[in-house]
């Protein structure tokens, strides 16, 4: 069954219906074709709505609701993807796929081994893109809510961003084995925030891996040794 996302404000929950504008109803009436009668889903990041249409216009699609419920498919853990920009069309299969898994958010992040350098306008284009990309791929996985795809940032401005969440991972190749590493996430609580720092196809410059942290001096029972690091209230590891 489709499913589309709208916002709070398209849903009149007295009259239970819901109304779709904007892009969707070329969709719904022009690419699937679909009628009067037929049923749907509908998201507002919060709650499913099981609708059936009423009307389909040019502009607007009337929706009745059916009948409401409160899935839990959305991972107990917030999970950002800070990713670095990889070359030629790559990054579109990484939120694909990213989206499908159930990341939260993407990040797309400019560090020092990028191939790839975007203008400001080339940036606004690629990101409009990519969101485009997370909302199909949100759609076609049946997410509670469409993952936002950040403006790329530079690293320095990744790390401010990146400061508010719970823990940070970064998948280093000078790091220790896999054997910390399972630990690490098995130790991780539900609810927690969680960032996943991926570099370019280059990797990170070691530079960038080490500024930002300052070591902590109680390590965590999952900490890996020197590896495990903090940056002001998240905990910051490399694996």
């Amino acid at each position: 069954m489709q499913r589309f996302f709208v916002e709070p404000h398209q849903i009149d929950r007295d009259r239970h219906e819901i109304r779709i504008t904007g892009n969707d109803v070329n969709h719904i009436v022009n690419v699937l074709r679909m009628k009067k009668d037929e049923e749907l889903w509908i998201s507002d990041k919060e709650k499913e709505y099981h609708c059936v249409i009423e009307n389909a216009g040019e502009n607007e699609v009337l929706l009745h609701i059916l009948y409401v419920q409160e899935p839990d498919y959305e991972l107990q853990n917030r999970i950002y993807l800070f990713q670095g920009l990889p070359k030629a069309d790559k990054m579109e299969l990484i939120i694909q796929k990213a989206v499908e898994l159930g990341a939260y958010s993407v990040v797309p992040v400019s560090t020092r081994r990028c191939v790839v350098k975007l203008d400001n306008k080339k940036a606004e284009k690629k990101v409009s893109r990519w969101q485009q990309i997370a909302e199909s791929a949100a759609k076609q996985s049946k997410r509670m809510l469409v993952p936002e795809v950040h403006s790329v940032m530079t690293f320095k401005e990744a790390l401010v961003y990146a400061k508010e969440l719970d823990v940070l991972l970064i998948p280093y190749e000078l790091a220790k084995g896999m054997k910390e590493t399972k630990e690490l996430i098995r130790s991780i609580e539900p609810g927690k925030s969680i960032g996943v720092f991926i570099g370019p196809e280059g990797g990170f410059e070691e530079q960038e891996v080490q500024m930002p942290w300052k070591p902590v001096r109680n390590p965590s029972p999952w900490d890996t040794g020197s590896y495990g690091q903090k940056l002001r209230d998240s905990q910051y590891f490399l694996f």
